[in-house]
C-alpha cells in the first residue's frame, strides 16, 4: 500500500470577508495521480498556491513526509521535493529550450555562474537540461528559442522545467489549457509517464483526462473538499453531482461521463 506523502489538515484561507480555503482536509498517496477538480472560484488554485508556499495559511497545517511545512518558504518547499507547474507562464521567451531548462536546473541545484550566457555552457546544467529535455519530448529543439515554440511545446518546456527541479511531489496547474487535441493528447501521455518516478496532483477543467489520467479524484467546493475517491466513485457520488450540476441532467451527463 502507498504511504502518505502529503496531508492538508483544516487549512483556511481569506481574503477579506472571502473564505477561499475553508476548513481544507486532503490526503495525498505516494506514487499516485491525484486531481482536484471543482466549479469555478472552488478554490483549487488557491489551495495549491498554499501547498507550493506562494501563500500563507490563515491556520491549519500541511505535512509533507510527516513534516510539518505550513509556514516553510517556497525555495525550501522546492528543495524538499515539492514543485508547481503551469497555468502562470513561467517561461524565458527570448532564451532558447537549452537555456531555459539550465536556469531550472541550476534554481535546483544552487549552482552559480558570472551571466547568463553561461548558464548553458555548464556541463553539469546542461546534463540536466537534456535530461528534462529528453523526458517531455523536446530534445530535438534544444537551440529553438523558445517565443517560437507552439503552444503545446511550451507547455511541455514548463513541465520540464519543473522536472528539472527534481520534484517528488509535483503539482500541475491546468497543463492542457489551450491546447489543441493533438497537443492535449501527447500531454496526457506524458502525464500517466511521469507517474512512475513522481505523485502528481492535477488541476485541470478536462473532465474527460481528469477521468482517464487520475488515480483518485478530490472534489472542492467553496473551499473544502467534499469528496474523495477512484474516479469511478467520484462519477457516481450524489453529493458531486449536486454540488456541480444541481438538477440538470444533461449537464450532468456532459461533466462525469
Amino acid at each position: 500500500m502507498s504511504h502518505t506523502i502529503l496531508q492538508v489538515q483544516e487549512l483556511v484561507k481569506r481574503f477579506g470577508g472571502l473564505v477561499a480555503t475553508d476548513h481544507c482536509n486532503l490526503e495525498i498517496r505516494t506514487g499516485e495521480i491525484h486531481a482536484l477538480i471543482g466549479p469555478n472560484g472552488a478554490g483549487k488554485t488557491t489551495l495549491l498556491a498554499q501547498l507550493c508556499g506562494e501563500l500563507a495559511p490563515d491556520s491549519g497545517r500541511i505535512l509533507f513526509e510527516g513534516r510539518d511545512i505550513t509556514r516553510l518558504p517556497i525555495h525550501k518547499r522546492v528543495s524538499a521535493g515539492i514543485v508547481r507547474s503551469f497555468q502562470i507562464t513561467t517561461l524565458l521567451p527570448r532564451l532558447t529550450v537549452r537555456e531555459n531548462l539550465a536556469l531550472a536546473v541550476q534554481a535546483r541545484t544552487g549552482h552559480s555562474f558570472d551571466f547568463l550566457g553561461t548558464v548553458a555552457d555548464e556541463s553539469d546544467l546542461d546534463e540536466g537540461a537534456e535530461d528534462a529535455a529528453r523526458r517531455v519530448g523536446l530534445i530535438d529543439v534544444m537551440e529553438q528559442i523558445v517565443g517560437t515554440l507552439s503552444h503545446g511545446k511550451q507547455r511541455a518546456l514548463e513541465l520540464g522545467m519543473a522536472l528539472a527541479c527534481k520534484p517528488r511531489l509535483l503539482l500541475l496547474d491546468e497543463p492542457m489549457a489551450g491546447t489543441d487535441p493533438e497537443e492535449s493528447k501527447r500531454m496526457g501521455e506524458l502525464i500517466h509517464s511521469l507517474r512512475e518516478d513522481h505523485t502528481l496532483i492535477l488541476v485541470e477543467h478536462d473532465m474527460d483526462a481528469v477521468f482517464r489520467l487520475a488515480d483518485r479524484v478530490s472534489v472542492l467546493v467553496a473551499g473544502a473538499v467534499i469528496a474523495s475517491g477512484t474516479p469511478e466513485q467520484i462519477r457516481n457520488d450524489p453529493q458531486v453531482i449536486s454540488a456541480y450540476l444541481g438538477d440538470d441532467e444533461s449537464a450532468e451527463t456532459e461533466a462525469v461521463q
